[in-house]
């Protein structure tokens, strides 16, 4: 096949050896399948940001870490620098989400690196030796449907251990490996403690996952694994070991609204009082 113009440096390079097949094409990159000396391994080329389509990315990026003032400057005023930046953060985002993941041992494709712009990793492949499936691909015994569930609640406890939730997990982002299954594409991985949206994209993530496996294992479909995992995380009793249950009771207590604006009132006040000695004592000087 003819070599894709983003693979050619590589193979200038010697990083990969050959390009083999496309895998498969999506609304944020191209994958194919590249030899890189005796291993098969794939390589991800991102599409130019004229090419994709990922809406709602500012929500996903909320809470992120920008490296300086002036990128950061750039960024806010949209410019053709802030853009190419907020381009390259949106990719090493992804690359760096997946040494982080794989090195806590939450299962995702090894990296082998990030070249001109292009990710090299693990090829998850199936018992035979073929590209694994997505998860909304295969049919499932009921107990196999529940054993995936359990062990993908795993690497969402344990992602949101390392402050990091998936934020667009499904079924299509969910490959069935010879050894189960394998979290893939992170490029919008979430901020959990910097971002405003972060609860509700892990119940989602966590949602659709019980959706999917749900049609296997019914059982699946009347847990709260996700508000659990949050409530623990927020009182910072998560941990990568932690026991769900699945069961949640929404807290019914309602706020006493007369309370809170009593409060706020006597937050005025001394903010009055204060400002009225600043202004005598600069008024006696």
């Amino acid at each position: 096949m003819k070599t894709p113009q983003g693979l050619q440096a590589l193979i200038d390079d010697g990083i990969i050896d050959a390009v083999i097949r496309p895998l498969k094409s999506g609304k944020e990159a191209s994958v194919y399948v590249v030899r890189s000396g005796d291993m098969v391994r794939c390589a991800k080329v991102y599409k130019d940001l004229a090419q994709r389509s990922f809406q709602a990315r500012v929500q996903y990026q909320e809470g992120r870490k920008v490296r300086g003032s002036r990128e950061a400057r750039a960024i806010g005023k949209a410019t053709r620098f802030g853009r190419k930046q907020q381009e390259n953060d949106w990719k090493n985002t992804e690359v760096d989400a997946l040494y982080q993941l794989a090195a806590a041992g939450v299962r995702v494709p090894q990296p082998y690196g990030f070249f001109n712009g292009v990710l090299v990793m693990e090829l998850v492949t199936d018992a035979e030796g073929r590209a694994a499936p997505r998860l909304g691909e295969v049919d499932l015994e009921p107990a196999q449907a529940r054993a995936f569930h359990r062990f993908l609640l795993q690497q969402v406890v344990r992602m949101l251990c390392l402050g990091l939730i998936h934020g667009d997990l499904s079924e299509y982002n969910v490959l069935v490996a010879a050894d189960g299954p394998v979290i893939i594409d992170l490029p919008q991985v979430v901020s959990a403690a910097g971002n405003n949206a972060a609860r509700a994209m892990l119940l989602r993530d966590v949602g659709n996952l019980a959706n999917t496996l749900g049609q296997f294992a019914p059982e699946l479909l009347r847990t709260r694994y996700g508000e659990e995992m949050w409530a623990l995380f927020e009182q910072g009793r998560l941990r990568p070991d932690s026991e769900l249950s699945g069961a949640f009771a929404d807290d019914t207590h309602r706020a006493d609204v007369d309370d809170i604006m009593a409060a706020i009132n006597d937050a005025r006040q001394e903010a009055i009082i204060r400002q009225q000695g600043r202004e005598a004592a600069n008024a006696s000087d």
